[in-house]
């Protein structure tokens, strides 16, 4: 049985045998990595000018995070048509997921949580 190096969460190890728990969350972490580019590059040329908070794009990871890619896009594009001129703006956070059985990593990429 081969080891790599400590999860992702960094307190424990993580064995090759348990790789096939990674297939469902590959799509979601390959749309957080997509988002966190965009806010590393793209977002900061245009500054703080959203009338939301979190922010769209911060907004969109979350979702992401929470719910999955289809449904968190979604989320996200509805928040989006949201934000036009004439909005209100304000506080606008995305629910957590009910069922939430994942955990995050310092980065924000979503991984099986470890058993015990």
């Amino acid at each position: 049985m081969s080891v790599l190096p400590a999860s992702a969460t960094g307190s424990a190890r993580f064995r090759v045998s348990d790789a096939w728990r990674l297939i469902p969350v590959v799509p979601r972490d390959l749309g957080i990595l997509l988002l966190l580019v965009y806010r590393a590059t793209i977002s900061k040329t245009y500054g703080d000018v959203c009338k939301y908070y979190p922010s769209c794009s911060a907004y969109a990871v979350t979702a992401v995070q929470q719910h999955g890619l289809v449904r968190g896009s979604g989320m996200a594009a509805a928040r989006i048509a949201r934000c036009h001129p004439w909005a209100t703006g304000g506080e606008d956070d995305v629910r957590p997921h009910a069922r939430f059985r994942y955990d995050l990593t310092p980065r924000g990429l979503v991984v099986p949580r470890r058993k015990d």
